[in-house]
Formats: structure tokens, C-alpha cells, sequence
């Protein structure tokens, strides 16, 4: 008669059954590894200005993945399209535009090659800035010998703080509906935005109020809503008409009203030639002021309200 022990009928570590097991047990493991990957998914956020990326990093945060085309030095009329746009636009889930034609010139091209249907206006994943603003310089006859003229108003209304709070909104807005399990938290971010821009705004008002009235002097017609928040004339202009570059006669006709008008500053971005303000500057005592539209365009502007508190001390450092 065969002795059955009771340790020969117990596996062993090395028993097939029980490696099979734990096969079993690790690819289980290994797969409930991926659920929180997947519904951690961020949103694709495409933005076509740099304060436009810059607002929807705000909102986002860690929700969101934000590709922005142009650069923050580069002039936003004319944006060298690459391929890489295209790629960004069709896995996009939000699109970020200005929505006043400022991109007119290299946006629409994009849009239709990428063929992404979530980006139409008037779907949540389109969010065009200029919505709900009352555009400023709207002109009563657009023809081309008025050079560079917007039909829909001047489009660089990214710089007046109040706008920017606006534009957040709409952002917070299209984030939540595209992602209701964070909409809590794009909420609390605007409110976050919104209570640091109504803090700052004070004190950029009192900084700018002893030159309220003051004209000032611009290479481009880019700044109606930076000076009419804070109080400035912002109205010669180097170029005689917008993106037509400066003539000698008409260099001259802007030093003599800089000189009758006793102005101090002329505003130059990083994409025009600064060389043509230095010597305006020069005939005329004022000085030039680099300024820029865009978050990291200038020295320690990586965000939206760095990037007005660098213009706001910049312009009062030059009117005194």
C-alpha cells in the first residue's frame, strides 16, 4: 500500500499551477495600472497667440496639454504655417483664437487641412477671444490703400486686463464642458485669475494715474486698449498706415508733432525696426520703450500678469 503524505499533496513554490497564478495575478495588476491613465486623459489645447496660451494655462493647469503657433517675438499677422500646426490642430480638443482676423493671413489654411470638426465655431472646443468685446477702430471703408486694416475693429485687445478676464471665462467655460469632472477646478482657477488681475489693477491704476492724458508715441496701431484702460493717448504712429513701413517725409511729419505734443515715449515691439525709433528718438528727446504684446517677449514676463506689470512700470520709468 502507497504512503500519501500530506506534504506531497501541497504544491510547491515551483508547482506549474501556482506560477500560472501568479502570471495571472501580475497581468491583472499590470492592467488596473492603466485606468488611472485614461481617466487622467488632459485636454489638447491649441492657442494661436502667446497670451491666449498663456490665459489657458491659468484656467487648465494640469488638466491640459497647450501647444501655441506663434511665437512671442513673432508678428501675429504673419505666422510662418509649418507642418507641425497641422499635426497640433487635428488631435486638438479646443481651439484658442483671437477671432477678430487677426490670424486671418495663416489660420484658416490650417484649419481646413487639419479637417478637425470639434474646432468649427460654434462647437465647445472653439473659443474665439474677441467674443462679447466691443472692438475698437472699426473702420467705415476698408480698402487696401488704407494698408493693414482689420474689418472688424483692431483685433490687439489681448493687452486691457479687464478683456483678459473676459477671455478667461470663456475659456473656464469651454474647458468645463469638455471636461465636467475638473470643471470644479477650472472655476476655482478663473477665480483665482480674476481676484489676482482685480489686485494688480489697482495698483497699475495708481502707478499710470500722474500720466493720465499723455500722448504717447507707437511704431503700430497696437495699443488702443492698453491706453485707454490706463488713461493714454496712444495715437502717432511710425508707420503712416498700418504694416506699411515708414517713409522719410513721414518721419518727419512725426517728429514735428512729437516735438510740438512734448512726447516722451515711443513704443516698439520686438518685430519692428527699432533702429527708426532710435533716430525719432533722438531728434525728438523721447525714449524708446521695448514693449511686447505677449507673454515672454520681454525679460521675466512668463505669464499674462507679469507681462503687464512689465509694461506698465516700463511706460511710467519713461513718462517721468
Amino acid at each position: 500500500m502507497k504512503n500519501h503524505s500530506r506534504s506531497q499533496s501541497v504544491p510547491g513554490i515551483d508547482d506549474p499551477g501556482r506560477r500560472h497564478y501568479r502570471c495571472r495575478l501580475q497581468v491583472f495588476v499590470a492592467a488596473l495600472s492603466l485606468f488611472p491613465v485614461i481617466a487622467q486623459a488632459k485636454l489638447n489645447v491649441v492657442a494661436t497667440l502667446p497670451d491666449l496660451g498663456s490665459l489657458a494655462r491659468e484656467i487648465g493647469g494640469d488638466n491640459v496639454n497647450v501647444t501655441v503657433l506663434a511665437k512671442p517675438t513673432e508678428d501675429p499677422h504673419f505666422v510662418d504655417a509649418r507642418p507641425s500646426f497641422v499635426v497640433a490642430l487635428r488631435s486638438a480638443d479646443v481651439l484658442i483664437d483671437g477671432g477678430a482676423e487677426l490670424e486671418l493671413g495663416w489660420l484658416p489654411p490650417l484649419l481646413q487641412n487639419a479637417r478637425n470638426a470639434k474646432l468649427d465655431v460654434g462647437k465647445p472646443g472653439r473659443v474665439q477671444a474677441s467674443q462679447g468685446v466691443r472692438l475698437m477702430n472699426v473702420p467705415t471703408n476698408v480698402t487696401r490703400a488704407a494698408g493693414d486694416v482689420h474689418a472688424l475693429g483692431n483685433p490687439h485687445f489681448g493687452v486691457d486686463p479687464i478683456i483678459a478676464k473676459a477671455i478667461a471665462q470663456h475659456i473656464a467655460q469651454s474647458f468645463s464642458a469638455l471636461d465636467p469632472a475638473n470643471a470644479a477646478t477650472y472655476d476655482a482657477n478663473y477665480k483665482k485669475f480674476e481676484a489676482a488681475i482685480n489686485a494688480r489693477l489697482q495698483q497699475w491704476g495708481t502707478t499710470m494715474l500722474p500720466f493720465k492724458g499723455q500722448h504717447v508715441a507707437a511704431y503700430h496701431d497696437s495699443w488702443p486698449y492698453f491706453g485707454h484702460r490706463f488713461g493714454l493717448e496712444i495715437d502717432i504712429f511710425l508707420e503712416p498706415k498700418p504694416g506699411i513701413p515708414p517713409s522719410p517725409s513721414h518721419l518727419a511729419e512725426v517728429i514735428t508733432q512729437m516735438k510740438a505734443q512734448k512726447i516722451k515715449a515711443i513704443i516698439v515691439e520686438p518685430y519692428h525696426d527699432r533702429k527708426i525709433a532710435e533716430r525719432v528718438a533722438s531728434a525728438t528727446g523721447a525714449q524708446v520703450v521695448d514693449f511686447a504684446q505677449y507673454p515672454g517677449a520681454l525679460p521675466n514676463t512668463d505669464g499674462y500678469i507679469k507681462l503687464i506689470d512689465a509694461l506698465v512700470s516700463r511706460l511710467a520709468a519713461a513718462l517721468k
